[in-house]
């Protein structure tokens, strides 16, 4: 079962700027008025300081037969980003949870590609150094076929180089090894 991560960046801070009356116009809408004051010249502009910024994306799985689930990401400013699991209709046990290359879900599973792996390195465990971005490990489903979880990794940011955005979540019908199989 894959799902694309769709993001939606939500940035919080607070803009204080300088306010121009508005009057009414024949559009029913609000216009600004700007007064011609020659003796004023150039009104220098000043920076945006962007204070704290979030990040969310959300992921909608939805596989054979009764698997659903959706995976909601947020990531404070540059912090590690906290994976929000809960998926539906499982097997009771453990699924490998990754995430792939690629956010193609035309073919199911078969046309997400491999592990996220931008740094090139082995597959492994979420505690390991050397592992792929996308090694989240294994989620456990309880006897009602549940999953809900929440991860935090700090390889798997919403923006940037090795964003997961347009990438897909898969969750696997079997354990994962982890990289030790």
């Amino acid at each position: 079962m894959a799902a694309t991560a769709m993001a939606m960046s939500t940035l919080s801070t607070s803009l204080v700027a300088p306010t121009v009356a508005a009057s009414q116009s024949a559009f029913q809408g609000a216009s600004v008025r700007i007064n011609h004051m020659p003796a004023l010249g150039i009104v220098k502009s000043r920076p945006l300081t962007i204070v704290a910024a979030t990040k969310k994306a959300v992921a909608v799985l939805k596989g054979n037969a009764s698997v659903e689930g959706v995976v909601t990401l947020l990531q404070e400013d540059d912090g590690p980003t906290k994976v929000n699991v809960k998926i539906t209709g499982l097997t009771p046990g453990k699924h490998g949870f990754h995430l792939h290359e690629f956010g193609d879900t035309t073919n199911g599973c078969m046309s997400t590609g491999p592990h996220f792996n931008p740094e090139g390195k082995t597959h492994g465990a979420p505690e390991d150094d050397n592992r792929h971005a996308g090694d989240l490990g294994n989620v456990i489903a309880g006897n009602d076929g549940v999953v809900e979880v929440t991860l935090e990794d700090s390889q798997i940011p919403l923006s940037g180089p090795h964003s997961v955005v347009g990438r897909a979540f898969v969750i696997h019908e079997a354990e994962d090894d982890l990289g030790k199989g």
